[in-house]
């Protein structure tokens, strides 16, 4: 390259707007996104490691899609190629083909793929990528602002990992407006005051969208003559020149169309007139098709109102026929009196009767019209079509009690008149006259219950994440999804693991934030060892990071490996009750703890657990004094001042409180389960044990003499030896959360 070509590349770097001026170069400078990018989250590691897959990015425009790429292809170590699927066609992906197995060839590097606006490649387009993604040739990267699920192919779906990006937020864009009057790729040389409330109202009417902000910045400043002191002031008459229509993000073809008019329609189901005018005004904004809108509330008008109202459904076509007369811009007063009149009806879905029926239609068997409600007025004679037929306008009340289904579904209801509206008034007289109708009531009928599967993006690791977690048994089953329900995971949440184990957690975690992390904490380096050999198995950014020692060393250590890092949700079986200082703990795990972080904790109630003395019939224990010196022995065990025992589950309830958790809540569950006696557990109970290791035969022996803890086995042995006894555990479920930031003044 020479002077010339320099100074060109130079000066077209400098003509560049402002936004792709900015564009981020790596993960440090990327704003916002912090679900997908934070510390820890998966992409960040992958993308830090060079050990991205297959990705597709989806999000609104302004949100970063193209500027990740960028900060992918500033960061990898493959070759990078970019496609516009708006320009592009075969033939392009032809040539990407051919450079990428040049590239394997010659330099064993591998290739990624970016493809922006994914979503236009038709489907003979996205299949012909299919074969070479699958084989690792291509790394894919896709950006789409459509729904990939339905943009996008399912076998290259299924191959790729989809990243949501969500508008930003108004702080990020506050940083990103201001990064562009310091940044030398910006106005860092030039003098420009950009006032406070000019700020504001960029940053709130651009909307979350980065580019409509920098542009509204760009045309400000370029806009706007210096003062007599050289200073470009941006005031708030200026910026709202700049930028004076909000971008609302719609799409009447995509996502934010349908998702638009489903918060519309929710919001008229759910007699929420506020919501429903704040829906309908976005729709109008954008510029929807008023059409659209009636058809959907003539819908709803039969559907969601039905009999509730009858005067739904000829209102909202009154409104129709009065906008189609008058037009645009007078007609909005039908639309929104047609809305309103939706949202503050009585509701009721009564009218799913018929759908019953035609389901029961579709799936039965025909039946034969009952001979009294055959024709008459052709074969009566033959046939004795309708004969016994009742005429109701000959009884009283026009109305008299015959059947009127085949006689195979005599007894089968499909309107269920509720409460609401009108149905009121008819519900007490279509009951009372099918009491009197109904010869017999058959049972409930049972309806199958359609059951989606998802197929996982990568069966293999799914099925042996499953083998790793192994059959813990019932029980622990249903500990373990009590505990994770209760964190409320998000597929993007950092997780820790506060006592590991083998792993009961921390698998299921794993499984349930593809997209975030796990973190494993075990106390001992010898379980961190077998926990890490079992997650051998996993991708190098799929692996849970693993971490030893006492659980007082907990935020020093993280600290060393993330400093500065934040947890989403803190889990945990038998965590704390081991831990001899809770609160200290429990100080540091809050210093660990994002804002909003969920805890989740099943902890061992220790304090009451089985009494071994209770599996005895203590009449038979000789001498008759020893019955009550063992009693007293094994419970001295649990009065004992220890730390670790004396804690109940409302004093760890309230430490939890008093080191800064709020929504504290404890929960107590004695689970009854069977336990067999063999002769391995009593010899563990009775070992003499020692410091370390504290038997149930040492801690009877500081109140026992030995010849009674001899006697005390013996007893056992002859009662429960080989006996398979009930046996309580006590279980406390500890949920809490960190409360949000204090908002600045």
């Amino acid at each position: 390259m020479d002077l010339f070509d320099a100074g060109q590349r130079d000066r077209s770097e400098q003509e560049q707007p402002l936004a792709s001026r900015l564009r981020p170069r790596t993960l440090d400078e990327f704003v916002g996104q912090d679900h997908i990018l934070g510390p820890g989250r998966l992409l960040r590691r992958a993308i830090q490691a060079d050990q991205l897959s297959s990705v597709i990015f989806y999000g609104p425009s302004g949100t970063g899609k193209t500027t990740l790429a960028a900060v992918v292809a500033n960061t990898t170590r493959s070759h990078f190629i970019t496609i516009n699927a708006v320009l592009a066609g075969v033939a392009e992906i032809r040539q990407a083909i051919a450079a990428a197995q040049e590239h394997r060839k010659l330099y064993n590097r591998r290739t990624i793929l970016f493809i922006d606006e994914v979503h236009r490649f038709n489907k003979s387009q996205q299949d012909a990528l299919l074969p070479w993604v699958e084989n690792g040739l291509l790394v894919l990267i896709g950006a789409t602002t459509e729904n990939p699920y339905f943009s996008v192919n399912r076998p290259l779906l299924s191959r790729s990992r989809v990243f949501q990006l969500k508008r930003l937020e108004p702080d990020d864009l506050r940083r990103i407006a201001q990064r562009a009057l310091t940044d030398p790729r910006g106005y860092g040389g030039r003098p420009i005051e950009l006032q406070q409330d000019a700020l504001e109202h960029l940053v709130d009417v651009a909307n979350g969208d980065a580019r409509a902000l920098l542009n509204a910045l760009e045309l400000a400043v370029e806009t706007t003559a210096p003062a007599a002191d050289g200073v470009v002031r941006i005031t708030l008459p200026v910026a709202e020149e700049s930028i004076q229509r909000r971008a609302v993000l719609y799409d009447k073809e995509g996502d934010y169309h349908f998702d638009t008019i489903s918060a519309f329609i929710k919001s008229l189901r759910g007699s929420d007139p506020d919501a429903a005018m704040y829906w309908l005004a976005r729709m109008v904004y954008a510029g929807e098709d008023p059409d659209f809108i009636f058809r959907r509330m003539l819908i709803f008008a039969s559907e969601d109102v039905g009999l509730a109202d009858p005067q739904a459904l000829p209102l909202v076509a009154a409104a129709a026929a009065a906008f189609d007369r008058v037009g645009l811009p007078e007609g909005r007063f039908a639309l929104a009196h047609a809305a309103l009149y939706l949202a503050t009806a009585p509701k009721s879905n009564s009218i799913f009767a018929f759908f019953d029926a035609l389901s029961c239609v579709e799936q039965e068997r025909d039946d034969e019209v009952p001979v009294h409600l055959k024709d008459a007025s052709r074969d009566k004679e033959g046939f004795g079509h309708g004969a016994n037929y009742l005429y109701p306008h000959a009884y009283r009340d026009h109305w008299v009690a015959q059947q009127y289904l085949p006689a195979r579904m005599q007894g089968r209801i499909f309107f269920q008149p509720t409460e609401q509206g009108y149905e009121r008034q008819i519900r007490d007289a279509v009951r009372r006259r099918r009491e009197l109708q109904l010869a017999a009531m058959v049972d409930t009928v049972e309806t199958d219950t359609e059951v989606l599967t998802h197929s996982p993006e990568d069966r293999e690791r799914d099925r042996w994440l499953q083998r790793a977690a192994g059959d813990q048994g019932a029980r622990l089953e249903a500990l373990r999804e009590r505990v994770l329900a209760a964190a409320h995971l998000q597929r993007h949440d950092r997780v820790l693991d506060l006592n590991a184990g083998t792993g009961l957690l921390t698998w299921e975690a794993l499984r349930r934030v593809p997209e975030g992390g796990v973190w494993a904490w075990v106390p001992d380096r010898p379980t961190a060892v077998a926990l890490e050999e079992l997650a051998a198995r996993l991708s190098e950014a799929e692996r849970p990071a693993v971490f030893s020692g006492p659980l007082s060393e907990l935020a020093e250590r993280l600290a060393e490996h993330t400093p500065g890092f934040r947890y989403d949700a803190l889990v945990g079986r038998n965590a704390l009750g081991p831990v001899a200082d809770k609160p200290a703990v429990l100080a540091q795990l809050r210093t660990l703890a994002a804002p909003g972080a969920r805890v989740s904790l099943a902890e061992t109630v220790s304090a009451a657990a089985q009494r071994l003395y209770a599996l005895l019939d203590l009449r038979k224990l000789e001498p008759p004094a020893l019955r009550d010196r063992l009693v007293q022995a094994e419970e001295a065990i649990y009065a004992a001042d220890d730390p670790r025992l004396r804690w109940t589950p409302a004093s760890l309830a309230a430490m939890l409180a008093e080191a800064g958790f709020v929504d504290v809540r404890v929960d107590i569950d004695a689970q009854r389960a069977s336990k067999h006696i063999s002769r391995q557990l009593l010899a563990q109970w009775f070992n003499p044990g020692g410091e370390k290791r504290r038997t149930y035969a040492a801690l009877l022996a500081k109140l026992l003499e030995p010849a009674e803890v001899a006697a005390v086995r013996r007893a056992f042995e002859d009662q429960v030896g080989l006996k398979t006894v009930p046996w309580t555990t006590t279980v406390a479920y500890l949920t809490a959360r960190v409360g949000d930031p204090p908002r600045p003044s």
